[in-house]
């Protein structure tokens, strides 16, 4: 079976920063794009930022310039690099991949658990 477990979340400081990692597990052949979601409470998870296995990347609006999407193939890892951190970016964040489990010949899409990140005074 396939899973993705995050980790990195916490409290900062306003302009402080933080590093989420998601790391995929199990019997896997490849993993396609993956990307971090965020949800606040009262709001629609939303789109944070997406990174092919070509390692092309894309951001939202609120996070261009400040957040810095990675991975590492070779662990099965991707990353989110989070600074200028605000109180807005405060949310669960949620890690996401197409994954090609041994299993079944087709991409599947995993979600992770989420983790909490906190930006306040």
């Amino acid at each position: 079976q396939v899973q993705l477990v995050e980790s990195g979340g916490g409290l900062v400081q306003p302009g402080g920063s933080l590093r989420l990692s998601c790391a995929a597990s199990g019997s896997i052949v490849s993993i396609g794009a993956m990307g971090w979601y965020r949800q606040a409470p009262g709001k629609e998870r939303e789109l944070v930022a997406i990174i092919t296995n070509g390692g092309s990347t894309d951001y939202a609006v609120p996070v261009k310039g400040r957040f810095t999407i990675s991975r590492d193939n070779a662990k099965n890892t991707v990353y989110l690099q989070m600074n200028s951190l605000k109180p807005e970016d405060t949310a669960v964040y949620y890690c996401n991949a197409n994954v090609f489990p041994i299993a079944t010949p087709r991409f599947q899409n995993y979600w992770g658990q989420g983790t909490q990140v906190t930006v306040s005074s």
